[in-house]
């Protein structure tokens, strides 16, 4: 007697488990590059932290923090913030070799630039090591503190650049002379960034309220808002009017003037309190860097848009 059941059949491999397709060595980098920029932009909001907490100096020694790695005989909030500072900061470095080392070892697959920037941003964060260790045996001299932050922007900087240049991207190439006002308005952003840094390092605040000192310091912060805001304005109501543009530098530019209006009025309640609420400072910073980082992933985009344009004004016509 034989078994009237039919003869079992497996199901195909791509029906009963969907296969996941290896990344590609762009996405590798290009993911690697996002979680760097988004580490930086968290080291410079504990970096904020620490300076207003007055933690610059609660690891007496560096790059060590009290002769060890973890001062847990030692811990409490200050020490936490510069410790924890420093271990980020160690932690970007590490990724930032192995960012070097993926573009080197697959350039080939990636455009030629690749290496040469992913270099770059090591060099630049290895001065900003340098530069942190100085702050330390410096003892938070101003100029050092506030090169600490210039470079740390610049880094940050540099890798939305990176990050967006390896975005596929699809432009409508109507914008005009958009990327030059949002390059523009970047720079004066970046300048008024080091301009905060400066008061804040100085302590030039307490000191102009207090007995009329280094009051030039912070009016030359407070003038700097006029053009970084008129700027980031000029390129919000340009691409307000700019019909048929990408949806992203629309977002992106809407994004810009939200955090520009928050920025202001982070300023003028820190200005109004005196520095005297944390978070406030903290946040201030933080959103300087978030509305730098908006207009430079702007200009970025819409530099491949004018690419775009250029590419199709010198392209025959069909016949």
């Amino acid at each position: 007697m034989t078994d009237s059941y039919p003869a079992r059949q497996d199901m195909p491999e791509s029906v009963s488990s969907p296969v996941r397709l290896p990344l590609q060595p762009q996405d590798q980098v290009r993911r690697l590059v996002w979680k760097m920029a988004i580490a930086t932009f968290l080291l410079m909001a504990i970096g904020s932290a620490t300076r207003v907490m007055n933690a610059g100096l609660a690891c007496p020694d560096w790059p060590l923090c009290y002769g060890t790695l973890v001062p847990s005989q030692q811990m409490n909030l200050q020490v936490f913030l510069e410790w924890f500072h420093r271990l980020d900061a160690a932690l970007i470095g590490l990724m930032a070799i192995a960012l070097v080392t993926l573009s080197v070892w697959h350039r080939r697959a990636l455009p030629r630039w690749t290496p040469w920037v992913a270099t770059f941003a090591l060099s630049l964060i290895v001065f900003q090591g340098i530069l942190g260790g100085l702050t330390v045996t410096q003892l938070l001299r101003f100029d050092i503190v506030t090169a600490h932050l210039g470079t740390a922007l610049l880094f940050f900087t540099t890798l939305l650049l990176m990050g967006v240049a390896l975005l596929s991207y699809q432009g409508t190439g109507n914008v005009g002379k958009l990327p030059w006002v949002s390059f523009t308005a970047a720079i004066l952003v970046y300048l008024q960034s080091l301009s905060g840094a400066l008061v804040g390092s100085r302590w030039a605040l307490h000191q102009c309220l207090a007995g009329s000192q280094l009051c030039e310091v912070m009016n030359t912060h407070l003038l700097g808002v006029v053009p970084a805001s008129l700027m980031t304005l000029a390129v919000v109501v340009l691409a307000w009017r700019t019909p048929a543009l990408n949806p992203t530098l629309r977002r992106l530019s809407y994004l810009a003037g939200g955090f520009l209006l928050l920025q202001v009025a982070l300023g003028f309640a820190t200005f109004h309190f005196h520095l005297q609420i944390e978070p406030l400072t903290i946040a201030h910073q933080a959103i300087g860097a978030a509305l730098l980082g908006t207009l430079v992933c702007f200009t970025a985009l819409g530099m491949r848009d004018r690419q775009l344009t250029k590419i199709s004004s010198h392209s025959p016509l069909p016949t």
